[in-house]
């Protein structure tokens, strides 16, 4: 069978810009039109924030050319979205069909070609070519009426902050690319009794597109216990030349032979995963069947190299890890399955660590961790090999993927990561610490609220903007929990949302 590694990277990806105007305006405006909007392209293409290929199309005047070039974005796999910008006044009902017709996400942008007015040299002809101001007002009215998802940037090309708002846009759009090609493997089934792991894998791939299906864990056995002898000594050396090895577990220690079953548990992973194309997969520590260990090492590696994970078969949040993964691909940080474990409630000073038994990646980190293996205490297999460090401190953000019946919520918390107070010696798990917004206890509330789950995924390579975005993309429930976040202001939202949500599904 064929194996397909996975790829985070962006590059593959494009996104169309399309330009509005009308034939009323005549070859030589038209032309000044098609001029002015190849610069504005060239000139956000060439921005270091937007990480997404920009390529400009002709000039759209009519309905046929707006429709076609939309469903020749639907039909490119390589199109992750458009951006429109209506230079000139491009009549709306012209856009219809073309936007009715639209599946890809679509940013409108606008703009015009000049920052300053040209004051004393204003004539007609000016006003006739420089009408964005209008135009896309006009634009705006039939995107409203027709009820199409979108995201506004307002201002010049040149801008650093309309720059940033199409990265972040495209970004957004690469996620939900990413989750519309998506097929996770489940070995075994979710957590016995527990709720929020629960979820539709139906509804899921209708509205993110992703293909959540079983796979019994003892066929991920044999693919570990099928591992050459010669792949993993020499995976375990990578290992011992990437991280501070315990010595129990370096070559000739007692504890060898743990680190290289955790070594055929990640080739092993790797190949099944590789040759049924999946992204994303979860474990449950209740179903391990032959394996020997639980799977930590190769978990956590596998999230860094950008695989969603889920623990306990938590498949939403192996879906939501995944996103992000592919949403921060080429900036510094990472993703992980993160679960809020514990509380320190000093008055005024409250932090939240976060853990999980084994699976936090290590893109959480600079520094470099330690391999270790310790018991577990939990599933009634061999001491697992992990490791061991502590997420660096910065801006994150926690989100989570919660089934409503009706509706999937995300809910996401703007954190920052901090250092421990003390020394966490006998905690020997990757691990955060983090103060959330806007305070311990209006986030609690807000979160139970929310009716948010307790697995998330921690980004610390993206923010809350990039899941705004992502959310509207996807036509799905955000809560957001910030700065502004006041408690009654918070449960009049989620009260206000159950019904919106339920009208705007129809009937």
């Amino acid at each position: 069978m064929t194996r397909t590694p996975l790829t985070t990277s962006l590059d593959a990806y494009e996104v169309w810009f399309l330009t509005g105007s009308q034939g009323l305006y005549g070859g030589d405006t038209l032309r000044q039109v098609a001029e002015q909007s190849r610069v504005i392209a060239e000139t956000l293409d060439g921005s270091s924030d937007v990480p997404v290929r920009l390529v400009w199309k002709p000039v759209l005047t009519d309905s046929a050319a707006i429709k076609r070039v939309a469903l020749e974005a639907n039909a490119d796999d390589r199109v992750i979205g458009v951006t429109a910008w209506m230079h000139t006044f491009s009549p709306a009902k012209m856009w219809i069909a073309g936007l009715d017709a639209l599946q890809k996400p679509l940013a409108h942008l606008h703009t015009q070609a000049n920052v300053e007015l040209p004051w004393g040299e204003i004539d007609f002809d000016f006003m006739n070519l420089n009408q964005a101001a209008h135009g896309d007002r006009e634009f705006g009215y039939i995107q409203t009426r027709l009820g199409v998802p979108r995201k506004t940037i307002v201002g010049h090309a040149s801008d650093p902050r309309v720059q940033s708002e199409l990265g972040t846009w495209q970004r957004a759009a690469a996620g939900l690319a990413a989750s519309r090609n998506l097929k996770l493997a489940r070995f075994g089934d979710n957590m016995r009794y527990v709720a929020v792991t629960e979820g539709d894998k139906t509804e899921a791939e209708l509205r993110f597109g992703v293909q959540v299906n079983t796979w019994g864990v003892n066929e991920l056995a044999d693919a570990v216990h099928a591992t050459a002898d010669a792949d993993i000594d020499a995976l375990v050396a990578e290992y011992e030349e990437l991280y501070d090895v315990v010595p129990s577990l370096r070559t000739g220690g007692d504890r060898h032979e743990s680190l290289r079953y955790g070594a055929a548990i990640e080739l092993g992973l790797r190949s099944f995963l590789e040759e049924g194309g999946f992204g994303a997969f979860t474990t449950s520590f209740e179903d391990l069947g032959a394996l020997k260990q639980l799977p930590g090492l190769a978990v956590q590696r596998l999230m860094a190299e950008g695989y969603g994970f889920g623990a306990e078969g938590d498949w939403k949040t192996a879906v939501l890890v995944r996103i992000a993964n592919v949403m921060g691909a080429g900036l510094p940080g990472g993703a992980s399955l993160m679960e809020d474990y514990t509380y320190d409630l000093t008055p005024g000073d409250e932090l939240i660590l976060g853990a999980h038994m084994l699976e936090v990646s290590p893109s959480l980190t600079t520094s470099r961790p330690s391999l270790e293996v310790h018991p577990l205490g939990i599933g009634g297999k061999d001491d697992p090999v992990r490791l061991v460090f502590t997420a660096d401190p910065g801006p994150a953000v926690v989100v989570a993927l919660s089934d409503m019946r009706d509706r999937f919520r995300l809910t996401a918390n703007v954190v920052e990561n901090v250092e421990p107070r003390h020394p966490l010696p006998n905690l020997p798990v990757g691990r955060a610490v983090w103060k959330p917004a806007p305070d311990f206890r209006t986030s609690a509330a807000a979160w139970l609220t929310a009716g948010a789950a307790h697995h998330t995924v921690m980004s610390t390579a993206v923010g809350v903007d990039v899941f705004r975005d992502f959310a509207e993309m996807a036509k799905t429930e955000l809560l957001v929990i910030d700065e502004q976040t006041t408690l009654p202001d918070f449960q009049r939202e989620v009260r206000w949302n159950q019904a919106y949500f339920r009208l705007a599904q129809g009937l």
